[in-house]
């Protein structure tokens, strides 16, 4: 699958929105990609999914794990591709943290993707849960790498597509001095 592909997927789903978003990072941008409304698809999730796995196939992973809520489904769904275990982590007090009875025994290698990483903040939160845990991270994946500039994970990192879109500090917006109505699309609560 193409970057060309991926982008065909987005638009046939109409998702890549144009307006003024907060992303959940904090920084403001005029497009905003949906992929809930991809993922809402069982035939498109599975499909990149699958090749997003494809990617990490001969990592022997034991465990697949997101960030609540944008990881969770392709999480899910890659897990399934490479027949492991799919978690999510998500956040209590602020934090970033495994729930719900999810646990990663020490040594267990593990992958960490999300569906579009911008900063690569919450991303790293996981990586650390996972590290914190005693997993070992074996790489970071996406659907979408929207950033601007390469992140580093402390593992491999791999997307489908990679797609600039500018993004501006809340001080520095254009779309906030025109005074646009800005919304706040992303899954991280307290950030507004």
């Amino acid at each position: 699958m193409t970057e060309k592909n991926v982008s065909k997927i987005f638009d046939k789903y109409n998702a890549l929105l144009t307006g003024h978003f907060k992303l959940s990072s904090g920084l403001h941008s005029e497009k905003y990609l949906q992929c809930a409304l991809v993922l809402q698809y069982p035939e498109a999730a599975e499909a990149l999914a699958k090749e997003l796995a494809k990617k990490f196939a001969k990592e022997k992973i034991d465990v697949v794990i997101g960030p609540a809520l944008g990881g969770i489904t392709i999480a899910y769904e890659i897990a399934r591709a490479l027949g492991v275990r799919g978690l999510f982590a998500e956040r209590q007090d602020g934090k970033m943290v495994l729930r719900r009875g999810f646990s990663i025994k020490p040594g267990k290698r593990v992958l960490v993707v999300e569906d579009v990483i911008t900063t690569g903040g919450s991303t790293k939160e996981v990586v650390e849960v996972v590290k914190n845990a005693g997993g070992i991270v074996v790489g970071v994946g996406c659907i979408i790498d929207r950033s601007a500039s390469p992140i580093d994970f402390g593992a491999r990192f791999e997307s489908l597509a990679k797609i600039k879109i500018e993004t501006f500090k809340e001080g520095d917006c254009p779309l906030c001095k025109q005074n646009i109505p800005v919304t706040k699309p992303g899954s991280r609560p307290g950030r507004s």
